[in-house]
């Protein structure tokens, strides 16, 4: 569905909202969108709080996000919001995140089905904590026939796991002679990913500053444009987006091509 213009010029009514949608092609948005929500802690300790602060203020920016692409049309937004390698920060940090994500979920599930929005996860929940694991289980249930916009939260999450493990699974056909070596391709392999049904991002955005994608969709992203902003997550806010996607759209996409 096409977004409508007066629910836009609404919801981007700030400055600089009116100047950037002038520059945005509504046939042209990303049609999938992922977030490598990077500056939690550096924006609460500059502020003199605890981590935990910072992941809390980060998980209003989320709804930010949420609420700005289904006024984009953005149909498919993929977030980073805890990887396989997260598990080596501070106890109590982990701890502390793994209490907002079912707090989060409770508050929130509502307002994801008043939005349409379906919740998908990417990742191993058998890790997590029971109450964690089970919230996210619960609202992926709830949420299983929303429409307007697929939110994948990537959560316990690391890519080269994701490879290893859809390689095994590969390996174990060939081995028991269901899958023929010959047969193996570049769509063999990506069926034996996390979420074959996902699309590849098409833009691929980092907040922070840093310039590395740390382990996140490395198959999937393979011809994402990239975009970095030194904006810590927490006050990343739907300008961001929309300068995001203004600068996407500024690009000729190529996919190796000249």
């Amino acid at each position: 569905m096409a977004p409508s213009s007066d629910s836009l010029a609404e919801f981007f009514s700030d400055t600089p909202g009116p100047e950037l949608l002038g520059k945005i092609d509504f046939a042209r948005v990303p049609r999938h969108v992922a977030v490598i929500m990077d500056g939690n802690g550096r924006w609460a300790v500059a502020r003199n709080l605890p981590r935990v602060a910072g992941h809390r203020a980060g998980a209003k920016a989320v709804r930010e996000l949420i609420a700005a692409s289904i006024e984009l049309g953005v149909e498919y937004l993929t977030i980073y919001s805890f990887s396989s390698e997260n598990w080596s920060r501070p106890a109590e940090e982990v701890s502390g995140l793994m209490r907002l994500f079912v707090e989060v979920l409770e508050r929130e599930l509502a307002n994801l089905e008043k939005m349409d929005v379906r919740v998908l996860v990417s990742g191993d929940l058998d890790d997590l904590p029971a109450d964690t694991a089970e919230a996210f289980r619960a609202t992926v249930q709830s949420t299983a026939n929303n429409q307007t916009l697929t939110l994948v939260v990537a959560l316990n999450y690391g890519a080269r796991t994701e490879i290893v493990r859809a390689a095994r699974a590969i390996a174990e056909r060939v081995s028991s002679g269901d899958l023929s070596a010959d047969a193996i391709d570049e769509a063999t392999f990506a069926r034996h990913l996390y979420l074959p049904e996902v699309p590849d991002p098409d833009l691929l955005i980092r907040t922070s500053g840093e310039m590395r994608v740390s382990n996140f969709l490395l198959w999937q992203i393979a011809y994402s444009e990239i975009w970095v902003t030194d904006t810590l997550w927490p006050d990343f806010d739907r300008y961001e987006m929309l300068r995001a996607i203004a600068d996407f759209e500024s690009r000729e996409r190529r996919f190796g091509g000249r």
